[in-house]
């Protein structure tokens, strides 16, 4: 938790923020928001709190806001993440509680905007539970908030994932026809995943012209504010090198021991610990390796950018020019997505003979392998990319096999295996959200 200077504020400061607050939140509905999928997971009915955790930027806020509009619930609203708040103790929660009051009238849920950034939060939340008041949270560190739900709610919150957009929603903000099957519908929808492939899913992108000056600064605000100011990280110069070099290299297996060694930190549990705090904060996403052994499980991680905007719009970034890593990392959070929905697991299969990106798990049983790859004109790709999905069959005894592509569309039968080759923006749509 960040240990930052304590600062009291009186009840009449407190009352002007929160009144700037609630005419920043009315003035959402004048704006237009395509549902997401997740808001169906939001319970108001529960008497769980009921806490959106995500990566900065990606829309918690919109979520539980048409969550509880769309409920017709009396709520009232605090943002912690006002820079004016910065410091408030949780002493002075209650000050908050009794001026949302004033500012609100009486109400029943009471909505906490990036919530971590008051040490002792989980205190003040518990007895709010303990009133039979529902509370809906939001957060940008998973360490914090699920660390402390655990210990101090135990049984008492729900944990919502929020990602940025899918394809499927790019499409709903851009008018793209995602049903009608004719050539001219076909060819927009190719042009809305170009974009979409280039552009990402952080949905303030939308309405942004220098679209790098805004990744940049919101990879910036979260090494700086989230994870250095947070947990006191000694050699910062050297750990924004670390976390550039693994956007810039994204998707790829890491070594503790060689970033240890190549940003010459004390020991690579220094290194572990600063992968372990990008993942916290959802800046990168982590991929363990399939195996029936837990501890094969354990090493090996592979990782991805949390969303492409930020592989290649940043300072002295390249990777942006591979555009198989970009559809990889598309289908991997893609996949992260759907598995959260539907309580699946995914992994990657890697052996000497060859590998598969993804495979999907139900409990201990596969039920489909993944293959990506920009395209497979070529023999040797195509071979490569086919062969991976034939050892995963063998391996995983699964024999739901798919290979997507940037525009391929087939099926084949190799060594006995039947393949289906698919475009991926054809497949995003069929799970969307």
């Amino acid at each position: 938790m960040k240990k930052g200077k304590v600062k009291v504020y009186d009840k009449r400061t407190l009352e002007i923020i929160l009144t700037d607050q609630r005419e920043e939140l009315e003035a959402k509905s004048s704006e237009v928001f395509c549902k997401r999928k997740e808001q169906t997971l939001i319970d108001l009915k529960s008497s769980q709190a009921q806490v959106v955790i995500g990566v900065r930027r990606s829309g918690k806020s919109t979520l539980c806001y048409q969550a509880l509009q769309d409920a017709g619930v009396k709520y009232a609203y605090a943002d912690f993440d006002d820079e004016r708040l910065e410091g408030l103790s949780s002493d002075q929660l209650n000050d908050v509680l009794e001026i949302l009051y004033k500012v609100y009238g009486d109400f029943n849920y009471l909505f906490l905007d990036e919530i971590q950034n008051v040490e002792g939060w989980h205190l003040f939340v518990n007895r709010m539970l303990r009133k039979k008041m529902h509370v809906v949270i939001t957060g940008s560190n998973a360490k914090l908030l699920s660390g402390e739900l655990a210990t101090h709610l135990s049984g008492r919150s729900k944990e919502i994932s929020l990602y940025p957009l899918s394809f499927g929603e790019y499409c709903v903000l851009t008018n793209t026809d995602t049903k009608t099957r004719s050539t001219k519908a076909e060819a927009f929808r190719r042009e809305a995943f170009d974009g979409y492939m280039k552009q990402g899913g952080f949905p303030e992108l939308f309405d942004i012209s220098d679209k790098s000056v805004y990744v940049k600064g919101l990879v910036d605000n979260i090494l700086k504010r989230d994870i250095e100011e947070r947990y006191k990280i000694s050699y910062k110069a050297q750990f924004e090198k670390m976390a550039h070099h693994l956007l810039n290299i994204s998707p790829a297996t890491y070594s503790a021991t060689d970033l240890s060694d190549e940003f010459h930190f004390k020991s690579e549990h220094t290194s572990a610990n600063y992968v372990g705090y990008l993942k916290q904060a959802y800046l990168l996403l982590g991929l363990q390796k399939y195996s029936q052994k837990s501890k094969a499980r354990t090493v090996g991680e592979k990782l991805y950018a949390v969303d492409v905007a930020m592989m290649d719009q940043r300072d002295n970034a390249f990777s942006g020019d591979n555009l198989g890593w970009r559809l990889e990392t598309i289908v991997m959070i893609h996949l992260v997505r759907r598995c959260k929905l539907e309580g699946l697991d995914v992994y990657y299969y890697r052996e000497k003979s060859g590998e598969c990106d993804f495979v999907i798990c139900r409990g201990n049983k596969a039920i489909q392998a993944i293959q990506v790859s920009y395209g497979i004109s070529k023999e040797k790709t195509r071979k490569r990319e086919l062969k991976g999905l034939c050892l995963a069959a063998s391996v995983t005894k699964c024999e739901n096999l798919l290979l997507l592509t940037d525009h391929e569309s087939e099926e084949v039968n190799v060594d006995g295996h039947n393949i289906k080759i698919q475009p991926v923006y054809e497949w995003c749509l069929e799970y969307m959200g």
